[in-house]
């Protein structure tokens, strides 16, 4: 096992914030991922530097000021429980984050070539999917994909949510230079408590990382962090009863002009897919929309 590949809860703390992974800190080059926790009333700068940024609200809502434009997120309770609005913010900005009430948020960065202007994303035009089936059924929301958000020079960030029981990122696949694009990728972690909406210590996943050399297999809990540099990934498995969440962030080199989240199916696994024409998808997906919980 390689356990820098897994970062329990609490090991990328800056303070008071929950995580702060810079792409050097995670041995690579592009991707990063920052968790800042607002305190009531209380103002953040943060300098984005060679780096553009998605402002995702995981609880609570924040007001935020960058170049001499105001947008206010209104967030959500938890990441169980809505789809949340989002922001843009580009490199060599400084961004002021408040909340009237406090507020987790969480900043998926890229290293970035170009400058681009900040831009607000309102909930109800994030996509929601419904992928796989069965056991393997999940809710892919993707705020921050290249199809759904075009708007970004390098970043890519999605996030998931796998009912208690159920497989994601599977059949395992693989985002690296034997594909046709390579991308640094982060996974970052909620676990459900047994009420479905709020985070809780108690429940666990699992997560596998494997190539020809690295081969991890290893719980997640809530706030754990896995880095995936190169090799298949998956599958990820919520532990049954606790809902499983997770925050994607890709990077890295583009294709031409344009970024890519394509991706290489374990060729053992692949046929999976195709089974899953004869099975109904999971009726608790999706859980969530920007109207709130869905009904099961």
């Amino acid at each position: 096992m390689t356990p820098e590949l897994v970062l329990p809860h609490g090991v990328l703390a800056d303070g008071d914030d929950p995580v702060r992974l810079d792409p050097a800190a995670a041995g690579w080059t592009y991707a990063g991922l920052r968790v800042l926790r607002l305190a009531p009333g209380v103002p953040r700068q943060v300098d984005t530097g060679e780096y553009e940024v998605f402002v995702l609200p995981l609880a609570g809502g924040c007001a935020l000021e960058v170049d001499g434009e105001t947008m206010t997120l209104e967030g959500r309770d938890s990441v169980f429980t809505r789809v949340s609005d989002l922001a843009y913010v580009g490199r060599d900005s400084r961004v002021t984050l408040s909340s009237q009430t406090g507020a987790e948020i969480a900043l998926p960065m890229a290293l970035a070539q170009n400058r681009l202007p900040p831009r607000y994303g309102p909930a109800d035009s994030v996509p929601v999917e419904v992928r796989g089936a069965g056991s393997a059924t999940r809710q892919v929301t993707s705020f921050g994909t290249p199809e759904a958000w075009p708007h970004a020079d390098r970043v890519m960030a999605c996030e998931l949510i796998t009912p208690g029981g159920n497989w994601s990122s599977y059949p395992p696949h693989k985002h690296d230079q034997t594909c046709e694009v390579a991308n640094e990728e982060i996974y970052y972690f909620r676990v459900a408590g047994r009420d479905g909406l709020e985070t809780a210590g108690t429940g666990f996943g699992l997560h596998r990382t494997y190539d020809e050399v690295l081969d991890v297999t290893a719980e997640v809990r809530d706030g754990d962090v896995a880095l995936v540099p190169r090799g298949y990934h998956g599958p990820c498995a919520a532990s049954p009863g606790y809902d499983l969440y997770y925050l994607n962030v890709l990077a890295g080199p583009r294709r031409g002009t344009d970024r890519s989240m394509d991706f290489c199916d374990d060729p053992a696994h692949a046929w999976v897919r195709d089974s899953w024409a004869d099975l109904a998808p999971d009726p608790r997906c999706p859980l969530t929309s920007a109207a709130g919980r869905c009904a099961p």
